[in-house]
């Protein structure tokens, strides 16, 4: 995440000469595969780009804890409901689009509708659900503040999946690139695109689940033990480290369900 511009050439430049053969004596099998896990963290595969920092992959965890801790903050107003599931789906409309398959050129207004799609299906969600166990009279307070937690997973896991298809959608209708062993592409598919959406979003389904699911339920208990009931001071911290464990644990699950390069039978 925090590897200069200077460093980046460097490595990319080692695998440059590693391609042409010019390689300069010494250098090691250790010291081309960290060439090569430092070129694919930043440089997005297909434009051959720079990834802004905050939307890669390593930044994913530490820029998106904050707004988790902020998706379960208990007793949430209308408006702070409203305020976090649309800080969240622009995080991932942002990431999303830096991760793209950018084989094909696709229009700005595709990404906004699929931006404007999660946002608003993610609040509709995350509100009417809040509504509904407010009004759910046979709950105590206390299970009506434990359901509460529990709000955000639906209306992420359902936004991401809007979020993937409808700003991806122009994949489906042109098709994606696809290539042969040696990498050369040989045509264009819808049935590979297809596979694609497919699989992202179901990593997007996976990534919230022990984010959004793990922490109320680790913090329902932690929250009955006597240090936090003397200190409820504490409950935040506590709950932004229990967030980031269960995103640390959650992205590298998520991303490895399915490998970036997949097949498909001709």
């Amino acid at each position: 995440l925090f590897y200069l511009q200077s460093r980046l050439k460097e490595a990319v430049q080692l695998l440059e000469d590693y391609k042409h053969g010019t390689l300069p004596p010494g250098v090691t099998n250790k010291e081309l595969w960290g060439a090569q896990k430092i070129k694919q963290a930043i440089i997005h595969p297909d434009t051959n780009e720079t990834i802004f920092m905050p939307f890669r992959m390593s930044g994913y965890i530490p820029f998106g804890t904050p707004i988790v801790v902020g998706l379960l903050l208990p007793n949430q107003t209308l408006a702070s409901t409203v305020f976090w599931q649309w800080l969240n789906q622009s995080h991932n409309a942002c990431v999303n689009y830096a991760n793209r398959n950018a084989t094909k050129p696709s229009p700005t207004s595709k990404f906004i509708q699929g931006y404007l799609g999660a946002v608003i299906s993610a609040v509709s969600i995350a509100v009417g659900l809040n509504v509904l166990v407010q009004r759910a009279n046979k709950f105590t307070p206390a299970t009506r503040l434990l359901i509460q937690r529990f709000v955000p997973f639906p209306a992420v896991a359902s936004a991401n999946i809007c979020n993937v298809v409808l700003m991806r959608h122009t994949e489906l209708e042109e098709g994606i690139d696809v290539l042969d062993n040696n990498g050369n592409i040989v045509g264009s598919s819808r049935i590979a695109a297809k596979h694609a959406l497919l699989e992202t979003a179901l990593t997007r389904v996976v990534l919230p689940m022990p984010i959004l699911v793990l922490p109320p339920i680790i913090m329902s208990i932690l929250e009955k033990t006597s240090l936090l009931r003397s200190r409820p001071r504490m409950i935040l911290p506590v709950q932004s480290l229990v967030c980031l464990a269960a995103f640390g644990l959650a992205l590298p699950l998520a991303i490895s369900l399915f490998p970036q390069m997949s097949e498909v039978s001709t």
